[in-house]
C-alpha cells in the first residue's frame, strides 16, 4: 500500500471540525482523483499527506512510514513526493529550463539537458525553455511547476486543479501527455479536480469529499453509474435527479439519470418538448413529463408532443 490515512482529526479551528476519523487507502502506481465542491476539504488533505499542516491525532502512512507533518520536518514536505499547489514557487531570475532542472543532478549535462526538453514537451513548452516565468501567463506557470515536480520522478505527485488555468485545446494535449508521462514512469498521482468529466478515461480510482466526510470511494465507471447520492453525481455535470416519490411514480429502478439515458423512443412516456438548442456534438433538450422538467441530450432537433425511455 503507498498511502494510508487512519482515523484522521483535522480543523482549522477548535469549534469547527473538517475531517473526522476519516480513512483512505492508496494502492501504488494508479491515477486518483480526489473530487467535490469548493470548500469539501480537498486542498486542506493534499496539503495534510504532503506535510505542509499538523493533524490533530490519527497518522498518515506513506511507503510503509508513519509521516511526522511539520513538526516533525524542519523543511516542509515529504521526501518522494512532489506538490504543485497553487501558487507555483518558481525562480524568478532562472529560464524556464532551468526552473525545470533545478533538482537534476549537473554530473551529466547533456543528459540533464535532454531530460528538461523531454519534460517541457510532456507540458508543451518546448519553445518557452530560455524564458523567464514573469513572461508566462498563469497557466503555462503551473505547467514548469508540473515539469520540475515530475523531473525527480517522485513514488507520488500531488497536483491541486492541475487545469484550472488552462483553456480547452491545452487542456487537452496535457492531460493526455502528463497522464501518459506517469504511467509510463511508474508514478503514483493524486490530483484534486472539479472537472471529473475532463480526466475520467486515465483514472484509476475516484474518492469524493464533502465538508470533509468520505461520500464515495470506486472506480470511475462504478462512480458514474451508480453514484452515491445526487452530490455525487451532480459532479459528472448536468443531470436529473429525482426524488423517492418521484422515482416511484416514474416506476425508475434509480434516483439519477444524466441526459443521454432518457431516449426518444415509440413506447414510453409522453413528453412536451419546451426547448431544444444546439449544442455542438448534441441537441440540448428541455422536456416536461408528468409535471418535472428534464434535460436530454439527442442527435436530432426535437419539438412537440414525443415518447421518451429510461434506459
Amino acid at each position: 500500500m503507498l498511502l494510508e490515512i487512519n482515523n484522521l482529526f483535522f480543523s482549522h479551528t477548535k469549534d469547527k471540525p473538517l475531517f473526522q476519523n476519516l480513512n483512505l487507502r492508496f494502492e501504488e502506481g494508479r491515477i486518483i482523483a480526489l473530487a467535490g465542491e469548493s470548500g469539501c476539504g480537498k486542498s486542506t488533505l493534499l496539503s495534510l499527506i504532503y506535510g505542509l499542516l499538523d493533524w490533530e491525532s490519527g497518522e498518515i502512512i506513506f511507503n510503509g512510514t508513519r509521516l511526522l507533518g511539520p513538526k516533525g520536518n524542519l523543511v516542509p514536505g515529504e521526501a518522494e513526493m512532489k506538490f504543485v499547489a497553487q501558487n507555483f514557487d518558481l525562480m524568478p531570475y532562472a529560464t524556464v529550463a532551468e526552473n525545470v532542472g533545478k533538482f537534476i543532478s549537473n554530473i551529466n549535462l547533456s543528459q540533464k539537458k535532454e531530460t528538461v526538453m523531454e519534460l517541457l514537451e510532456v507540458v508543451g513548452l518546448q519553445e518557452f525553455a530560455n524564458v523567464l516565468p514573469k513572461y508566462l501567463s498563469g497557466g503555462q506557470q503551473q505547467r514548469v511547476a508540473i515539469a520540475r515536480a515530475l523531473s525527480v520522478l517522485p513514488k507520488l505527485l500531488i497536483l491541486d486543479e492541475p487545469f484550472s488555468n488552462l483553456d480547452f485545446p491545452r487542456k487537452i494535449e496535457l492531460r493526455e501527455r502528463l497522464f501518459r508521462y506517469v504511467k509510463q514512469h511508474g508514478i503514483s498521482l493524486i490530483i484534486s479536480t472539479h472537472e471529473l468529466q475532463d480526466i475520467m478515461p486515465w483514472l484509476d480510482q475516484i474518492v469524493i469529499l464533502q465538508d470533509g466526510r468520505l461520500i464515495q470511494n470506486d472506480s470511475p465507471e462504478q462512480t458514474y453509474k451508480h453514484p452515491y447520492n445526487s452530490y455525487v453525481a451532480k459532479l459528472f455535470g448536468e443531470v436529473n435527479i429525482f426524488s423517492e416519490s418521484e422515482a416511484t411514480n416514474f416506476q425508475l429502478p434509480k434516483f439519477s439519470y444524466y441526459p443521454k439515458e432518457i431516449k426518444v423512443t415509440e413506447n414510453g412516456h409522453q413528453a412536451e418538448v419546451l426547448e431544444s438548442r444546439f449544442a455542438g456534438n448534441y441537441y440540448w433538450n428541455k422536456i416536461r413529463v408528468k409535471n418535472k422538467d428534464l434535460v436530454v441530450y439527442t442527435d436530432e432537433k426535437l419539438n412537440g408532443i414525443i415518447s421518451v425511455s429510461f434506459i
